[in-house]
């Protein structure tokens, strides 16, 4: 049976020029879902745009404006906002060494980190009214060790961390918010050491494989999860080892309930 869930469902997705983004988009309006393609790249944009007879909105993801008026094009259009996927992202092709670049840094920190704080804090009443979701595409790096790329590491954990951390206070809002982590994928965003991962031989994922885990987050009723999606395997909520919690004087465990933090409850 065809699946309808997407039927008139009004998707924003950020960094849709090309890529996952790119590849989401067309998944999304072959579901009936109406798309607007949020891209700094105006030209591939409007091309998308139009393959997927949706509509485009030129957004420079480090610039909060930028994602207000994006949102404001999805609601003022289309009438709601149902899903917004908080794509855009860089690699940052450099390290703590004497290649540092202060100015890079920011640029990079901007569009992988902020962008996603920016683009949640814009769509939250959107979401609100419709009941909605956010999907933020993190990485592995957000889940494991990064050494080709520790910056971009310490952005896509931070991604995973706010997710992970804001999926409780959401609850009450009946938003749900989750995060993609694919493993290296065949976009741009490799190219400053794809010569490294081919000299390893190690596999690069298909966009067809990681737009697949998308649609899976997209169709889950689960919140807080991050995704992984690696070569060969089923991708599926990443299980992460509960951190260690306090102990009484007399060396009981306490327990600890996340949700207490949201709603201010003592755990």
């Amino acid at each position: 049976m065809e699946d309808r869930r997407f039927e008139g469902k009004v998707a924003l997705i950020t960094g849709a020029a090309n890529g996952i983004g790119a590849g989401a988009a067309r998944r999304l309006a072959e579901l009936g879902a109406r798309v607007v393609v949020a891209d700094i790249d105006g030209d591939r944009g409007k091309v998308i745009a139009d393959e997927v007879d949706g509509l485009f909105a030129h957004c420079d993801v480090r610039d909060p404006e930028h994602s207000k008026a994006a949102v404001a094009l999805a609601v003022e259009r289309y009438g709601s906002l149902d899903l917004i996927a908080l794509n855009a992202g860089i690699s940052t092709g450099f390290g703590l060494g004497d290649d540092f670049d202060p100015e890079r840094y920011r640029s990079v920190m901007g569009i992988n980190l902020d962008g996603v704080v920016y683009g949640v804090h814009a769509a939250l009443p959107a979401l609100r009214e419709s009941r909605g979701q956010i999907i933020a595409t993190a990485s592995m790096a957000g889940i494991t060790p990064t050494p080709l790329d520790p910056i971009y590491g310490a952005n896509k954990t931070a991604v995973v961390g706010l997710v992970r951390s804001l999926a409780p206070s959401l609850v009450r809002d009946h938003v749900r918010v989750n995060a993609l982590c694919p493993s290296f994928a065949d976009t741009a965003i490799i190219t400053p050491f794809r010569a490294q991962l081919d000299a390893t031989n190690l596999p690069i994922l298909e966009v067809s494989d990681v737009v697949d885990a998308f649609m899976a987050i997209a169709q889950s009723d689960g919140t807080g999860d991050c995704w992984f999606v690696v070569p060969g395997r089923e991708s599926q909520p990443f299980t992460f080892r509960n951190a260690p919690g306090p102990r009484t004087a007399t060396g009981d465990r306490m327990p600890v309930d996340p949700g207490a933090f949201a709603t201010g409850q003592e755990a």
